[in-house]
């Protein structure tokens, strides 16, 4: 066995305290993600797990790509027949987590993911490049292929149909919304102690916030 016990490391970067936090969590949302896009040194600082319930009963998490985020959601594309599209079909509340480590902060947004208007797909899919968006044609995600070199014949043939041809977008790929209810932030602070405030989104649409033990 592989004994992790001396692995520890000090937070100490910052704090998060009542003083000041805005009513609503997109807000702080928002000032954290550009704190660590313009100060945090992150390469992919959308980068998000998503978690979502399987079919089998187990919780399974991915990273994604966050795509746009407002006070409606967050939202990220995939394909709609794929394992965590299914998922989403048969249980829609999922969960979305941000660990932003060079800051020493994480996000935890507990919300239920719904399927975005097609013209925001449709907008969305034209502005990827050529390969990736044939890239979600040819997929059949989460299937069991024989081969890389499978995908690769069919990326080849794809390519050739539709050379010089406009490429619409499928119409099992799409984007999701996340819908938030809840939204913890967690901000590293020296022995353990760290700082945890919640919003909770009531009936009237007001955000309850409350400070959690570390």
């Amino acid at each position: 066995m592989e004994d992790l016990s001396d692995y520890r490391k000090s937070y100490d970067k910052s704090e998060l305290l009542e003083t000041n936090l805005p009513e609503d969590p997109i807000n702080l949302f928002n000032k954290w993600f550009f704190e660590v896009k313009d100060f945090g040194g992150v390469d992919e600082v959308n980068a998000m797990t998503v978690s979502t319930i399987g079919l089998d009963g187990f919780p399974k998490a991915r990273v994604v790509l966050l795509k746009q985020f407002s006070y409606e959601g967050f939202i990220f594309y995939t394909n709609y027949n794929s394992e965590k599209g299914k998922a989403i079909e048969a249980n829609p509340n999922v969960c979305l987590s941000f660990f932003w480590h060079s800051m020493e902060r994480q996000i935890i947004i507990k919300g239920k993911a719904v399927k975005v208007a097609d013209n925001i797909s449709d907008n969305y899919f034209d502005s990827r490049p050529n390969g990736s968006k044939l890239g979600a044609i040819v997929s059949n995600q989460s299937e069991v292929i024989p081969s890389r070199e499978y995908l690769d014949n069919k990326l080849k043939q794809l390519e050739d149909e539709l050379s010089g041809k406009e490429i619409l977008r499928p119409k099992f790929w799409g984007g999701y919304i996340v819908e938030p209810q809840e939204v913890e932030f967690w901000q590293g602070r020296p022995n353990r102690l760290h700082d945890r405030i919640r919003y909770q989104l009531q009936s009237d649409q007001s955000w309850k916030i409350e400070r959690l033990s570390s």
